[in-house]
Order: C-alpha cells, then structure tokens, then sequence
C-alpha cells in the first residue's frame, strides 16, 4: 500500500512540472506560419524546407521611434510575430525609447518575465509585487548598463525622470509575452466594464470614472 501510494506521489509530482513548463524542442527550429488558419497555442510551423534566413532575421533596432504621443514613450515588440522563426523558442526581445518625462505606464505581461538594459539616459522602475504578502513596491533608479528584472505577471513601469531622451533594451521570456496596460484594460474596455462596478472598486464617484472611461487610453506599443 506504502509503495502504491508512493508510485502516486512521484507520478503526480511528474505530471505537475510536465504541465507547468514548456515542452522541450523536438526539431531545431518551428518558423510560424502566420498566414495559416490552423489555430494551436502559438502558430503551426511551416515545411522547414521552405524557411529561409529572413525568417530569422529583425533590421532597424538601432533607430529611435517617435515618441510624440501623450505618454512620452514607444515600445518597439520584436516577438514572432516580427520575426517567426521565434515560434517556440521562448524568448522575445523590445526597445523602449522615452522622451524627458516619458513613461511606460503600469502593465504586466501575462505570459513572460521582462529583464531591461538601459542604454541611455536614466530611468525609475519598479514593480508590485501580488497581495500575498502586500503589494510590496520594488523600485530603483537605472542609469546606463544597469539592468532590472520584472518578475512575470507582475505589475510595473519605466518612467523617464530625466531632461534628455532615454532608451532601453529588454528581453522576455516568451515568444509572445502578451501586454495589458491597467488603466487602457480597466478604463478603456470594450465594451465598457459597469461604471458602478468600477466606482466601487476605485471608491470613485460614478462621474469621476464615467469621464475616465470617456478618455482616449493610449497605446504606446508598436
């Protein structure tokens, strides 16, 4: 019965970590076939026959984007969907560039960790951490060649506290990390979540977050 239950133990132990992490590559590579119709978690691979350099290949990093816009900032995603030869690979890459007093406002990627590189100029980030134990702040002041984690699915920003321009590199770990910028989801949803529901959540009055849904919620990812 001991080495029953035992047997159990280890085969349920086994499942859980099957279930809770990618499965290993099977072929050197999967490029996305993003013209398919097939709809998988993540895209069919096309005949590795027909794949070719360019499948692999992103060009103008190096150029900085405008960051015109109400918040100062533009985020270049270079994910599979920019270049699908990352189609099951787990990683991604993006270029933040911020104008003075620009900011990335609060967002999380649902299905990636973020590790950020300044380049130039300086920045303030930080990240919240869930309510178990308390929606602790985690924050710091980066200057260039420092480098800071986000953990994945947690709540953070990059802010441009500075009088000249920055800019930054960041890595995640999946092919398409996925954004959702908390005002643009909460204010911005289409259709609109309850005004009622949200002026008991905010402890708003229900004016206040019908003009806050009235507003036009920028998206500054590119």
């Amino acid at each position: 019965m001991a080495a029953r239950f035992l047997f159990l133990a280890l085969l349920a132990l086994a499942s859980s970590h099957a279930i809770a992490s990618d499965p290993s590559q099977l072929q050197d590579f999967c490029v996305a076939d993003l013209k398919s119709d097939v709809l998988v978690n993540g895209f069919v691979c096309k005949d590795p026959k027909l794949a070719k350099a360019e499948d692999f290949f992103f060009s103008g990093l190096d150029k900085p984007r405008d960051t015109g816009n109400k918040l100062g900032s533009n985020v270049t995603q270079v994910n599979v969907n920019q270049i699908p030869g990352l189609n099951t690979l787990g990683i991604s890459l993006a270029r933040l560039d911020f104008a003075p007093y620009g900011v990335n406002p609060p967002h999380i990627h649902p299905r990636g960790t973020e590790i950020l590189t300044v380049l130039e100029g300086t920045l303030h980030v930080g990240f919240v951490t869930s309510n178990n134990p308390n929606n602790q702040l985690f924050t710091k002041v980066l200057n260039k060649g420092d480098v800071f984690v986000f953990p994945q699915g947690l709540i953070h920003f990059q802010f441009n506290y500075g009088k000249t321009n920055a800019v930054a590199i960041a890595g995640l770990s999946s092919q398409n990390p996925g954004v959702i910028t908390i005002a643009n989801a909460v204010f911005g949803a289409k259709p609109p979540i309850s005004d009622y529901v949200l002026a008991k959540a905010f402890q708003l009055d229900k004016k206040t977050v019908d003009w806050l849904q009235a507003q036009f919620w920028m998206d500054n990812n590119n």
